[in-house]
């Protein structure tokens, strides 16, 4: 895959079901009123006093003293920064609680602007979408795998549906590094147009999350999986 191609991804996902834009508003800082300048002290013309025996001189007026500049407050901190790990290709796909550890392969868009699945004649292995973030970096990554491997076997994500929140997801990078989530969200969709959450799945997020996705919902009439089955996972700290 040339670096053309895997492009920067953060900010532009494309729709399993057809090819979609998300647009991000840039929020740029607010804009302050600026502070009025000090005005020069009010002139007061010296008038000779005459003394009377009834009434003091009045003080001539004095202009206030400034205001002291407000000092920063000791227990107020900036926000951390997520955490997130710089962009390195993944390279394997471990699910532990449902016993899967599998390569990874790369997945892009068909002719007809759909995102590629795993072809069945190379042993149905997990893919990656490559116009998503890596594993780590700050957004949604996207591993896509089947429930039903090549002749009626399972799938590498046969068990997918199994997993529950709190369950960890953990993807080895080209650069060594392990990406570790855990999953905090599970839900089964429509297959549909309509039904599937493409913002939810591919739209932007604020921390580095990862999202796995496979098929789900047997029409037991029809013999045809229906549904998407989606984990929603979240990079540990």
């Amino acid at each position: 895959m040339t670096s053309s191609l895997r492009g920067r991804r953060a900010g532009l996902m494309v729709c399993a079901a057809a090819v979609a834009l998300t647009l991000t508003a840039c929020a740029g800082p607010d804009d302050g009123v600026a502070a009025p300048a000090a005005s020069d002290s009010p002139q007061v013309e010296e008038v000779p006093s005459e003394p009377t025996p009834t009434a003091e001189p009045s003080p001539a007026p004095t202009s206030e003293s400034p205001s002291p500049a407000p000092t920063e407050d000791p227990t107020q901190t900036e926000e951390p920064e997520p955490v997130s790990l710089p962009a390195s290709d993944p390279t394997v796909v471990s699910v532990p609680v449902i016993g899967v550890e599998a390569e990874l392969m790369d997945l892009g868009i068909q002719e007809n602007g759909l995102i590629e699945v795993p072809p069945y004649n190379l042993g149905s292995p997990p893919g990656w979408y490559v116009h998503s973030p890596t594993p780590g970096e700050i957004g949604p990554s996207v591993i896509l795998g089947h429930r039903n491997g090549i002749e009626g076997g399972p799938g590498i994500f046969a068990d997918l549906p199994q997993v529950e929140i709190g369950d960890s997801i953990e993807v080895t990078r080209e650069d060594g590094s392990v990406a570790t989530f855990t999953i905090y969200r599970t839900e089964l969709f429509d297959k549909s147009r309509e039904g599937f959450p493409t913002l939810e799945v591919y739209g932007n997020t604020e921390e580095a999350e990862i999202r796995l996705i496979t098929c789900d919902g047997l029409n037991t009439d029809t013999g045809v999986l229906e549904d998407n089955f989606i984990a929603y996972g979240r990079l540990d700290s």
